[in-house]
């Protein structure tokens, strides 16, 4: 894994700190460390083990060229994971969650068509020529509203290859779709969260800006560290299609000899029957 977890960077950003003890889920206890002032410290002993292991898996993901969707409507959070959406080109929801976005396809591409579709006519002049200013500025107004919703899954794939979300309470409907489909689910599980309702638990704070800040940091990294190792591996898959694509030549040298043998016994056969 070319992503490596420093625990001093984990507690000087604060992930080791929990809510209060009265506020917190039972399935943490493997994660929790003490308590302090009332509150829970997580053990980030575990967090660093948990963490190596889902940037592995984000690393293994990006490098098969799957998608990654990040998803955090958490206002805190939305300005750091839209940013980190951008530098990894991967999909993202940051404002409220569109029902269906995963399960009714159907649904939500016939949104995002129509978005691309208005988009499309307002840059080439069509909606500016066959409409008033009034009409076009209405139009305008629509697409920015689409955009707000749907401008960060515009390039989704129709099943994206995992999902990361950051704060699994405050996203339940992302966790729920995603589990539906069986998409794996990567997350910062809080102290007063359910570490059992995804496939990578981060045992983590998932509320100070300085954590979500450092995760997100891990993330970019491993995704772009698996987009390299996919970038290098395409050269030498390109040279395995240009030698399967000679194969048949040799193919054809063979048909081609053929006929030369069926000539030799021929003459054979001839030289046979004179004597």
């Amino acid at each position: 894994m070319a992503t490596d977890v420093d625990i001093k960077q984990l507690l000087e950003a604060g992930a080791h700190f929990g809510h209060k003890t009265s506020r917190w889920h039972p399935k943490m206890a493997p994660y929790i460390h003490s308590k302090r002032n009332g509150s829970h410290i997580i053990d980030l002993t575990k967090t660093v083990e948990r963490l190596d292991m889902a940037l592995d898996f984000l690393e293994k993901t990006a490098a098969a060229g799957k998608q990654v969707l990040l998803v955090s409507t958490k206002r805190q959070a939305r300005e750091i994971v839209k940013k980190l959406a951008d530098d990894t080109g991967m999909p993202y929801v940051v404002e409220r969650w569109p029902g269906g976005l995963l399960t009714n396809q159907k649904t939500i591409s016939g949104r995002i068509k129509h978005l691309k579709d208005l988009e499309a006519r307002m840059a080439s002049g069509e909606l500016n020529n066959k409409y008033n200013k009034l009409e076009v500025q209405r139009f305008q107004e629509e697409i920015d509203a689409m955009n707000i919703m749907y401008g960060g899954i515009k390039e989704m794939a129709a099943k994206p290859g995992a999902v990361f979300v950051f704060d699994i309470l405050e996203d339940k409907n992302a966790v729920a779709e995603a589990r539906k489909l069986k998409i794996p689910i990567v997350a910062l599980t809080d102290t007063n969260t359910d570490p059992s309702s995804v496939d990578y638990p981060i045992p983590s704070n998932d509320d100070a800006i300085k954590t979500i800040q450092l995760m997100a940091d891990y993330v970019e990294k491993a995704i772009m560290a698996g987009k390299g190792t996919r970038a290098k591996a395409a050269p030498v898959a390109d040279k395995t299609e240009k030698a399967e694509a000679k194969a048949p030549v040799a193919e054809k040298d063979e048909a081609k000899e053929e006929p030369k043998v069926e000539k030799a016994e021929k003459a054979e056969t001839k030289t046979a029957k004179e004597k």
